[in-house]
């Protein structure tokens, strides 16, 4: 199993947060599919530090994706039990070995065929970091012969860079998550590394061998969703979400846990 480890967790704690009250009560069948062993479980990827961190103090996830499943085990009114993994690919990965009820991940075609997903809750950006001397510029000069590109496997910016790099090579970490793209990067003295804007712009800060490249290759679709075929869960993820963007508790939950990034807009 990939999980990194499971913490079980009553979503009526002190950790908890108040939540607007549902304008309609949840559908059985919804609730049925989102916790149907009476347990929502929610996939939290520890390996992406804008939804997700490791509370120093208790080791236990802090962050918008584990207080949105606190708030949505709190409107289902069923415990809500955190299923940690290290990666987004992980997570993927465990939507067919039943390991979990609800995730947080980037909307892909890929991920589609298996995940149900609401419209986005949260943007993030997609960039490269190269080294300071390197002859690459611009979004324009790394698609080249020669170049090769380091990823997290199996992220969304992994399967976006598959669909549209032509010339360069891309190189897969094979933990994903996390900073795994930037030793490799490092270790194998790649051209490029490829990831989401915040974690790669605070490496650069530190590192003055290592620069941005500041244009975005891609936008990055932060959603719920839930495994294939569960219909009536999803419409109702799909309604808790807007609900959440709309009452401020998506940015809230963000400023709190000290992490810039923007709240989508609301589902057309």
């Amino acid at each position: 199993m990939s999980l990194v480890h499971q913490l079980s967790l009553l979503a009526a704690t002190t950790l908890a947060l108040a939540v607007p009250v549902a304008a309609q009560p949840v559908p059985d069948e919804a609730r049925k599919e989102l916790a149907p062993t009476g347990t929502l479980r929610a996939a939290i990827n520890l390996g992406n530090g804008v939804l997700a961190q490791k509370d120093e103090k208790t080791g236990e996830p802090k962050g918008v994706t584990p207080e949105l499943a606190r708030a949505l085990g709190k409107r289902l009114g069923v415990p809500v039990q955190l299923v940690v993994y290290e990666a987004a690919g992980k997570v993927f990965d465990g939507a067919s070995k039943n390991e979990w009820d609800i995730a947080f991940v980037a909307i892909e075609p890929v991920r589609a065929s298996v995940i149900e997903f609401t419209a986005p809750y949260v943007l993030i950006e997609g960039v490269y970091m190269v080294p300071t001397d390197s002859p690459i510029k611009s979004l324009a000069d790394v698609d080249k012969a020669g170049n090769r590109i380091a990823v997290g496997l199996k992220s969304a910016y992994d399967l976006f860079l598959t669909r549209t790099i032509k010339n360069a090579t891309i190189v897969r970490a094979a933990t994903g998550g996390s900073r795994a793209m930037i030793d490799l990067f490092r270790a194998e003295k790649l051209e490029v590394v490829a990831g989401v804007r915040q974690p790669l712009a605070d490496y650069a800060k530190d590192h003055a061998d290592v620069r941005m490249i500041d244009e975005p290759f891609m936008q990055i679709e932060q959603a719920m969703g839930t495994p294939k075929g569960r219909l009536k869960g999803v419409a109702y993820l799909r309604t808790f979400i807007e609900e959440m963007k709309a009452s401020g508790f998506v940015a809230d939950a963000l400023k709190r846990s000290g992490q810039n990034a923007a709240v989508a807009p609301a589902a057309k």
